[in-house]
This record gives C-alpha cells, structure tokens and sequence, in this order.
C-alpha cells in the first residue's frame, strides 16, 4: 500500500553548480578572447527527492558523486543554484524570517569529521549549550542540566563536560557533535557520513543510538553514506546517486533484492559477504567522469555494460518500475521478450 503521508523536506529539481563569477574586466576579456572561462563543477543536476516525517531515508553513492552536497543544500547551509527545498509543504525561500528561523532550527546537520566539526578552544558543555543559549532553549538558571540531558541522550557521560574535544576519543567526539544537534530540539537530522571515520565497534553503536533516538525523538533522517551495508541496517528507503543524479529510488529491501539501475547494480556487486560459495570480487569498472565536465546523456553509459547509442543522447527520466521503486534508465523502456 502507498505511503500518501506528505514529506515533511522535499528537494524539487535541485542544481548546484560551483564557480566564480566574472568581473567586469574578466567579461570584456571573455568577449575579446583573451580569457578562457572560469571552469564550473556539476555537482547536483535536477535532483528530486521528498522525505516523510520519521523516516529515515539513505543516500548512497561513490566518493565525488555529490550526495554531501545534496545534503547540505537540503540542511539550508549552502543555498541551490536552481530549483526549491519545501518545508513541510512551503518553499523555504518563501518563509518569512520568523518561520525560516524555525525551520533552520528544526534541520540540523551531523558531519563526517567528528574533530574539524568541534572547537577546539571550548568546553564540552560551551559547545552543547552556545546555540540552544543563543536561541533561548535554556531555562534560566538550567545550563548545566540542560546539557547533561542532551549529552545523556547521545550516550556521552555529563561529568566530563568541563573537559575539551581532543581529550577524547572519536567516537565520544561524535556523541558530542549529536548531542549539540539534540539540543536545539531539531525535527530532521542530515547525517553526512556521520560514522564514516569511527572504527566499526564503535559504527555499531553510533548507528543503534541514532535508531533508538529516532523512536524516542520521534526524529526523521538523510543519512549520507558511502557504505551500503550500513544503509541496509538503518534506512527505510535508499536513494543511488551517480555524478550528480539520482538514478534509482526505493525501499531498502526492494534496492537490495531486486536493483534495477546497473550501476546499484554494480554497487551491490561490490559489497563483500560471507558464502558458502566462492564468489569473485567484482569493482565498478572504469572512474566516475570529472563532474567539471560530465557526460552527456546518462552520466553512467561511458562505465556501463548495457550502453546504446540512446544513453549517449538522452537523459534518461526517473519512472516507476515496481510500486515505489523509481528508475533513470532506458532500459525499462526497451519492451520484454
């Protein structure tokens, strides 16, 4: 049956290209040939994708292919080149300063380094407390059990708040930059490959505590992984980015017993796993094209085995293969024998 409950974040048709802008002396020299233009990177082209309240959605693809770009557009910390982010419903530039305030509040954002993302001149509980402080969460007189609460709830133990970032481990540093998101009060969390640079013991628990806070915050997820064995434990639903596009969209089970894209395809054929059966390890052929200059078409056919002359014309559009599994390839268009 059809999830009909509406998103509470959407992204409708999402660009971002990264470039300088020329001057004025730089334009006249473009026009008279004395300069080349200034390269622009593709780092999202037309992305659509709409997440539901309480879900946790996965957003997997090779290193370069975008998706932390994605993640950041969709968290409000770089704005889109073209197309729109919807808030429960409204698009975000249209939010009068009171309502965008509250929904930046609302969409916090967890980062892959859990030492660059952390000050190193503050305290633990400086950290936790300066934005919820900032935006008048604090009870007044009720710092330090405000903090311990939000640093209990990431698994991080409170009577070490007076200590610093390096004087602790990666993981505890991770909890540290969960429970500063925690404690503005947040609704959706976009975790940039949140468990990434933590050993895998350590992985297992990040993930169980982000899956135990989801029941008992009633929290919703963009979790943004390179790892698809992690996305299969945690995500309801998994979106494959390729160079800037989405190219297949569905639920977790469905992406992994029946991929229709060949690149998840080749993606899954990748994963290493316990058989009783030898089976050959098999690497994407080929390197992900230079998003300065991506291919034309469907940005995957120079890598992919079943490539026709359409692939290099035409972009192939997302259609629906299965009840809420989404595609981008021409393949689904060729008729079955």
């Amino acid at each position: 049956m059809r999830d009909l409950t509406p998103p509470l974040i959407e992204a409708r048709g999402i660009s971002r290209r990264f470039g300088s802008k020329p001057d004025l002396a730089a334009k006249i020299a473009l026009r008279l040939g004395l300069a080349k233009p200034q390269p622009i990177v593709h780092a999202i082209d037309n992305v659509s994708l709409s997440i539901r309240r309480g879900e946790v959605v996965g957003l997997v693809g090779e290193s370069g292919c975008g998706k932390s770009t994605l993640g950041r557009v969709i968290a409000g910390i770089i704005p889109p080149s073209e197309g729109q982010v919807i808030w429960q419903g409204r698009d975000r530039e249209s939010l009068n300063p009171k309502e965008r305030h509250a929904a930046a509040l609302a969409t916090q954002m967890i980062f892959q380094n859990p030492m660059a993302a952390l000050n190193p001149r503050m305290s633990i509980e400086d950290i936790v407390s300066e934005a919820p402080r900032t935006h008048g969460l604090v009870p007044k007189g009720g710092r330090q059990d405000y903090v311990d609460r939000y640093l209990r709830l990431a698994g991080f133990d409170p009577t070490m708040k007076g200590r610093y970032p390096h004087q602790f481990s990666g993981g505890q540093r991770q909890r540290v930059n969960i429970a500063r998101a925690l404690a503005v009060q947040p609704d959706f969390l976009v975790c940039d490959e949140s468990v990434a640079a933590l050993d895998v013991s350590i992985q297992a628990q990040v993930i169980n505590l982000f899956m135990e806070l989801r029941e008992r915050l009633d929290l919703t997820y963009l979790f943004v992984s390179h790892d698809l064995g992690v996305v299969e434990h945690i995500s309801d639903r998994v979106a494959i980015m390729y160079l800037g596009r989405i190219v297949e969209e569905a639920p977790v089970e469905e992406v992994f017993l029946r991929s229709n894209h060949p690149y998840t395809q080749a993606l899954l054929a990748e994963v290493p796993r316990i058989e009783l059966t030898k089976r050959r390890f098999k690497a994407v052929e080929g390197e992900l094209p230079s998003p300065l200059n991506p291919p034309n078409g469907c940005h995957f056919h120079p890598r992919c085995p079943f490539a026709m002359d359409r692939c290099r014309i035409e972009v192939p559009l997302k259609r629906e293969v299965a009840p809420g599994h989404l595609s981008a390839c021409h393949l689904n268009d060729q008729p079955t024998v």
